[in-house]
C-alpha cells in the first residue's frame, strides 16, 4: 500500500513539475495567411502566426494552446490574463509599449491605398481622397492614419473585418481602402477590378504583446525570435505563406544590431493617441462621441417610427384582415422574432447587395424598424384585442363603420394600454442600434470601442457610455410615466 502511494505521490509530482501550456490568443475570423480554421480539420487552426506561436511555446518548453479573441479585444484579454500572449496582426506602436510589454518586431509591412483599377489614376495619396469614403479594420494603424487624415476631408468607414471593406470597395460603396499591405494583397485577389497604389502610406510591423507584469516572459520570447532570426526559421515561416520580402532582412539586421537594447518600435504612421494621457485623448474624441450620441438618437427615432407604422398596419390586418393575409402577417412576424437582428442586418446590407446598394443608415433604419416591427405588431394586436367586446357592439349599434370604430373607439384606448411596452421596446432599440455598428454605421457603442482600442482600456469610455445611454433613457421612460398618469387621472 506504501509502496503504491510512493509511486501515485510520484506520478503527481511529475504532472505538477509539466509546464503549463502556452495559451496564445488571435482571432481566425482574421483569416490566411495570419489565422484560420483549417478546411481538413476546423478545430485546428493554421497560418504564419499559428507557426510563430508554435515557435515560441517549443522555445519555452511549452504546448500552444490557441484561444479565440476578437481582434478589438486582444489587449483587454492579454490585460485580464486570459491569454499569456497575443498574436495575429497586431501592430506595433508607442501607445500600446506604454500599456503593455510588447516584443520585437517579427515582421515589416506597408499600409496601401486600394482603390478600383477605374480610379487609380485620380486616387494616389489620401489627399485625393478629401471628401470621399475610405474604409478600413478598426483598432489598427491604419485607422489611426485615417483619423489624422480626416483633417484633409477624408472620411473614415470603419469596419469590423477585413474582408468587406474590399467587396464594398468593388461594389462602389467606399472609395478606398487603408490597410497593411498583406491584407490588401489577398483583397486584391479576392476582387477583381481592384488595384493596389506602389507608394507605400506608413510603415508598420507586427509584434507579440503580453501583460504589463510579464516583462521576463516578453524578454525570453525576444531572445527566442532573434534566435529564429538568426537561423532562419522565421524566413522559413514566411516564405511558406508567400509573405518574405526585400524588407524582412533590414528589420532582422535592425532588431539583431539592437540586442540587449531597447526593443525597436519602427512605426512612422499616425499616433493619434501614443503621447497623451486617457483624459487628453477623452477631450479628443469628445466631438466624435458627441456626433455619435446625436447619430444615434436620430436613428433611434427613425427605426421606433417605422417599427410603429408597420407594426399597427400588421396588427391591424391579424384584426381585421382575410384569413391569407393573416397568415402572411404571422409568418413574417415569427421569422423577424425566430432570426437575430444581427444576421437581418447582415442580409440587408451585404446580402442584398448584389440586387440593391443600401446605404448604411438606410440599411441600419429599415433593419431595426422591420425587425422590432414584429415586436410591436403583438403589443397592438394585444391591445386592439383587450377593449371589451360590448364596446365594439355598442359602435356598431350606433351605426359606426370598421374603420371608424377603430378610429375613435377601439385605438384610442388600445394605444393607452400599449403605450408602456412601446416605451419598453424604444429603451431597447436605443441600446440594440449598437448592433449597426457591424455595417458600418459608427453610433454610440462603435465610438466607444474605437476609443477604447486606441487608449487602451474599456474603464473610462465604459462608464461615459453608459453615462450617455442613461441620460438617453431615463427621460424617456419619465416622459412615458408621466403620460400614464395623465391618462388615468383623465
Amino acid at each position: 500500500m506504501s509502496a503504491l502511494l510512493a509511486v501515485l505521490l510520484l506520478l503527481g509530482g511529475v504532472v505538477s513539475a509539466q509546464p503549463p501550456p502556452l495559451r496564445w490568443g488571435g482571432d481566425a475570423e482574421g483569416g490566411a495567411p495570419f489565422i484560420e480554421a483549417r478546411a481538413s480539420d476546423p478545430s485546428t487552426v493554421e497560418g504564419f502566426d499559428v507557426e510563430v506561436a508554435a515557435l515560441l511555446a517549443q522555445g519555452l518548453g511549452r504546448r500552444p494552446v490557441f484561444v479565440q479573441t476578437g481582434f478589438t479585444t486582444l489587449e483587454a484579454a492579454v490585460r485580464r490574463g486570459d491569454v499569456d500572449v497575443a498574436l495575429g496582426g497586431v501592430e506595433d506602436s508607442p501607445a500600446r509599449r506604454a500599456r503593455l510589454a510588447v516584443t520585437v518586431p517579427y515582421y515589416e509591412f506597408r499600409e496601401v491605398l486600394t482603390v478600383r483599377a477605374a480610379d487609380a489614376g485620380r486616387f494616389r495619396t489620401l489627399a485625393d481622397l478629401s471628401g470621399r469614403r475610405v474604409a478600413t479594420l478598426g483598432a489598427t494603424q491604419a485607422a489611426d492614419l485615417l483619423m489624422e487624415a480626416s483633417r484633409l476631408g477624408v472620411v473614415p468607414v470603419t469596419y469590423e473585418d477585413d474582408v468587406h471593406p474590399y467587396t464594398d470597395l468593388a461594389l462602389g460603396r467606399v472609395d478606398a481602402v487603408v490597410l497593411d499591405q498583406v491584407l490588401a494583397e489577398r483583397g486584391v485577389r479576392r476582387n477583381a477590378g481592384l488595384l493596389n497604389q506602389p507608394v507605400p502610406l506608413a510603415v508598420g510591423h507586427y509584434v507579440a504583446v503580453l501583460p504589463p507584469a510579464a516583462a521576463g516572459l516578453r524578454d525570453d520570447i525576444d531572445d527566442i525570435l532573434r534566435q529564429a532570426m538568426r537561423d532562419g526559421r522565421l524566413e522559413r515561416i514566411f516564405r511558406t505563406w508567400g509573405l518574405w520580402n526585400a524588407d524582412q532582412p533590414g528589420l532582422y539586421a535592425r532588431v539583431l544590431g539592437n540586442a540587449g537594447g531597447t526593443p525597436e518600435a519602427g512605426v512612422s504612421a499616425s499616433r493619434a493617441t501614443s503621447d497623451r494621457g486617457e483624459l487628453a485623448a477623452l477631450a479628443n474624441y469628445l466631438p466624435s462621441f458627441l456626433r455619435a450620441v446625436v447619430l444615434t438618437v436620430l436613428l433611434s427615432c427613425a427605426s421606433m417610427l417605422l417599427a410603429v407604422c408597420v407594426g399597427a398596419g400588421i396588427a391591424a390586418g391579424r384584426v381585421y384582415g382575410p384569413g391569407w393575409l393573416r397568415f402572411a402577417l404571422v409568418l413574417y412576424v415569427e421569422v423577424v422574432r425566430g432570426t437575430p437582428l444581427l444576421l437581418q442586418l447582415f442580409f440587408l446590407y451585404f446580402g442584398l447587395a448584389a440586387v440593391v446598394q443600401l446605404p448604411a443608415l438606410a440599411a441600419a433604419i429599415l433593419g431595426l424598424g422591420l425587425n422590432y416591427a414584429a415586436y410591436e405588431s403583438e403589443i397592438y394586436r394585444s391591445a386592439l384585442e383587450a377593449i371589451p367586446k360590448g364596446q365594439l357592439d355598442a359602435a356598431r349599434a350606433l351605426g359606426f363603420s370598421t374603420w371608424q370604430t377603430l378610429r375613435l373607439v377601439r385605438g384610442p384606448q388600445a394605444f393607452r394600454l400599449a403605450l408602456a411596452p412601446m416605451t419598453n421596446d424604444f429603451v431597447a432599440l436605443l441600446k440594440d442600434s449598437s448592433l449597426v455598428s457591424v455595417i458600418t454605421v459608427v453610433e454610440l457603442t462603435k465610438q466607444t470601442s474605437i476609443l477604447a482600442a486606441n487608449i487602451g482600456s474599456w474603464l473610462v469610455p465604459g462608464l461615459l457610455c453608459a453615462g450617455f445611454y442613461l441620460v438617453l433613457s431615463l427621460p424617456l421612460a419619465r416622459l412615458a410615466r408621466r403620460i400614464e398618469r395623465s391618462w388615468s387621472r383623465a
